[in-house]
């Protein structure tokens, strides 16, 4: 990596995939720090997220999250879980990778509106009368997006302890925290 970038792994998916759940537990095998992207916008804004989607909208939020993102460019290696839809944004995952790489976790509507619970209604772009169908339709849309990972893991096929295996041993092949 001769310009000086570093490798990060970054989790996309639908909310509700895993990413928070399986992002420290992979971060820990690979002796890497864990970067929950909306935490660190709230960081840098010095505003919750579901408080800046109320009152200044999503467009604020995608800024911030393309600024955030931009700063991890030069940041040490990490496994980063940005929002679900993070990856929609033109050329967001561009400013990671290369040399960071995608692995998408792939997960049904229904089973993340399950995972999620009663968090559904923290979800900003979740709130209505059919999270569901929301989710479903959200799904629909950022699935071209989603297929452009490097890898895909099935979060309903395996077991925990089969995710963090498995995507500690991807990214070891890609060179993750390799800087």
């Amino acid at each position: 990596m001769s310009d000086g970038r570093t490798a990060h792994l970054i989790l996309v998916g639908l909310p509700g995939a895993g990413k928070s759940t399986l992002g420290p537990l992979v971060a820990a095998r690979l002796g890497l720090p864990f970067v929950d992207l909306d935490r660190e916008i709230e960081r840098a804004s010095g505003t919750a997220i579901a408080e800046m989607f109320a009152r200044d909208g999503e467009p604020i939020f995608r800024k911030w999250e393309r600024e955030v993102t931009a700063r991890l460019a030069s940041a040490p290696p990490s496994v980063v879980s940005p929002g679900g839809g993070w990856i929609m944004q033109p050329g967001v995952a561009a400013l990671l990778r290369p040399p960071g790489r995608i692995l998408h976790l792939r997960v049904s509507p229904a089973t993340a509106i399950e995972r999620m619970g009663n968090e559904v209604a923290l979800r900003p772009l979740l709130r209505g009368s059919d999270p569901l169908a929301t989710l479903t339709a959200l799904e629909r849309e950022r699935r071209p997006s989603y297929d452009a990972a490097d890898a895909v893991l099935d979060t309903e096929a395996l077991s925990l302890q089969e995710l963090v295996s498995q995507a500690a041993a991807l990214a070891s092949s890609w060179g993750v925290g390799v800087g």
